[in-house]
């Protein structure tokens, strides 16, 4: 917004300067208004010309251009009246040098002036006042952007839960403290411990053989209340 309000700016100033530039002397004492539009494409002539039909018609044709542009916002009408002013007055002055024999810059009054001057840096505002718009389109697609994320930001805030749940192989994860907790994949009983004995295998070669079991250990009857004896 800034940089549009500031290329328009710019560019109406340069407008404004072409537009007033034909009121100036431009080369002798001659203003740019007694030049007529034909001169520039068939030769510098002494003939006068009316205002309407002078070298002020493509000026104010570059100044609509540049209204055009700031209220459309649009930085290639801009750019094409500052491209206009510039040409129609370098056109100018290279059928003037062909008449005079050359172009000098004196103080006099007998060479360029003032209203060339104003002509030219007319065209060069226009120029930077089209570089300094960012344009409809662009104000446009950073609008879009901005509107996107902001619609975006909100949907995922909405969406969004407060954990995301483990996978299938992480499920001793939860919750997200990474405590441990039931596994999904063991039994809720006690876990079987292991044997204490890290002695020889009962297969290895050079283990002593175990003693044999008493007969009350062999019994598989009760030995605390033992049948009674049949006589």
């Amino acid at each position: 917004m800034i940089r549009n309000v500031l290329g328009a700016l710019v560019a109406l100033a340069g407008a404004a300067a072409a537009v007033l530039s034909p009121f100036r002397d431009w080369y002798a004492g001659r203003q740019g208004s007694d030049y007529r539009v034909r001169d520039l494409f068939t030769g510098i002539t002494g003939t006068e010309s009316d205002v309407l039909v002078s070298i002020l018609l493509p000026f104010l044709v570059a100044a609509l251009l540049v209204i055009a542009g700031v209220v459309l916002r649009s930085r290639a009408a801009v750019a094409l009246a500052g491209l206009l002013t510039l040409g129609f007055t370098i056109l100018w002055m290279v059928r003037q040098g062909q008449a005079a024999g050359s172009l000098v810059v004196d103080g006099s009054g007998s060479g360029l002036q003032t209203g060339v001057a104003a002509a030219l840096a007319g065209g060069v505002l226009m120029l930077i006042g089209a570089l300094l718009m960012s344009g409809r389109d662009r104000g446009r697609r950073r609008a879009l952007r901005g509107r996107r994320r902001r619609r975006g930001g909100r949907a995922g805030h909405e969406s969004a839960e407060p954990y995301a749940a483990p996978g299938a192989g992480r499920a001793d994860t939860w919750p997200p403290t990474q405590e441990p907790g039931m596994s999904a994949h063991t039994s809720p009983g006690p876990e079987p411990e292991p044997d204490p004995y890290t002695g020889p295998g009962p297969r290895d070669p050079g283990a002593r053989p175990s003693p044999p079991a008493s007969a009350a250990e062999a019994d598989p009857r009760d030995p605390v209340h033992p049948p009674p004896r049949q006589e």
